[in-house]
């Protein structure tokens, strides 16, 4: 193995309903990546959530069933815990995963827990960044304009329906979104114009998570920010997004051509300036370390809202954030390097920490 080199272990897959997405996400960067700089390895989560090791990546794969690793093959399944513990300190884990159990904290506890370097959002602020409720209750505290919003635990939703319902409709009105709180990339997401549409988005949004938040609909356009760093984190030029369809959904994003990207956004330098104002101002109202894409909706009248964040953005080539930053004048695999290296400029600043009473 050449000395020279950075080792990157690339996590991807994963048990959600974001698994596919992972994998695009995975081909994209291993095809990215520039070899004379990197010893890649990958790991291959299942949808069941097994982990399983696969063979030295040393060039461009062709296919995404590549990537996917098996008992029924020569395939190794690991236990995660066992297999981080041997990494070595010039080693970084890439996490390519979307949703929960990847994106939510909860792997980015086990690599803090291992004491390993590792790409993007540590915990709390990967949690935050996931639960949509707790993400606007933090950008309350901020100061942060934003949507108006409930929320329901499944149970509620169980026991009265029509309660639930009347309190959306009082609240916020027609046209209203309902979204999973726990989920990105538009799964179970809808748009509600009437109250038939209201149960079944509920139902379906249910299927996907125990909470459920619902949002008043913001007349506006969508516009993108990118955001890099850690403790200096720096804004990428604006995007917007204009969705073919009703809205921006899955299908929109990943399945068809239904969606202009337009980057950059026409936007004044006084909107731009807000825009990137708020971005960092959320980046670090949840301590964010290596990349988020923050989201808003832009009004006629050029007010803004800030809609989410994301701290593990869609990541391949055509996606919106890597998009931006090429606008901006970072390419692709240069934009992956860089997250390296802040993964690794956060590690040597979390090593000063004292973890003892000496």
């Amino acid at each position: 193995m050449n000395n020279n080199k950075k080792t990157l272990r690339l996590l991807y897959g994963g048990k959600s309903a974001e698994h596919e997405v992972s994998m695009r996400t995975a081909l994209s960067v291993i095809n990215a990546l520039n070899f004379t700089k990197f010893n890649v390895f990958p790991v291959y989560i299942s949808k069941a959530g097994k982990w399983f090791t696969g063979p030295q990546i040393n060039g461009k794969i062709k296919n995404i069933n590549e990537l996917i690793f098996t008992e029924n093959g020569h395939d190794q399944s690991i236990i995660p815990a066992q297999f981080f513990a041997s990494i070595t300190d010039d080693e970084v884990v890439f996490p390519l995963l979307h949703g929960p159990n990847g994106e939510d904290g909860t792997v980015q506890g086990l690599l803090e827990l291992l004491n390993v370097a590792y790409v993007g959002n540590g915990v709390a602020a990967s949690a935050v960044g996931m639960d949509k409720v707790f993400m606007k209750q933090v950008f309350a505290q901020h100061g942060l304009t934003q949507p108006n919003y409930v929320y329901f635990m499944r149970q509620e939703w169980n026991e009265d329906q029509e309660q639930v319902c009347s309190k959306i409709e009082t609240t916020l009105g027609y046209p209203c979104f309902v979204k999973p709180a726990n989920l990105g990339s538009s799964v179970g997401i809808s748009k509600c114009m009437s109250k038939d549409d209201l149960k079944q988005a509920m139902n379906l949004a249910y299927e996907y998570d125990r909470k459920v938040i619902v949002e008043e609909g913001i007349v506006g356009r969508e516009i993108e920010i990118a955001v890099l760093g850690n403790d200096e984190p720096r804004c990428s030029i604006a995007g917007e997004i204009v969705p073919k369809t009703d809205f921006y959904d899955y299908n929109a994003k990943y399945e068809d051509d239904s969606t202009d990207l337009l980057i950059p956004a026409k936007v004044s330098e006084t909107v731009y300036e807000q825009l990137t104002e708020m971005s960092i101002k959320a980046f670090q109202a949840i301590d964010g370390s290596g990349l988020v894409r923050a989201d808003f909706f832009v009004t006629e009248q050029d007010d803004i809202y800030i809609n989410e964040i994301n701290t593990m953005p869609g990541f391949t080539p055509v996606s919106m954030y890597p998009l931006l930053w090429k606008q901006s004048g970072l390419e692709y695999s240069e934009l992956i390097e860089s997250l390296v290296d802040l993964a690794i400029e956060r590690h040597v600043e979390q090593q000063k920490i004292k973890h003892t009473m000496e």
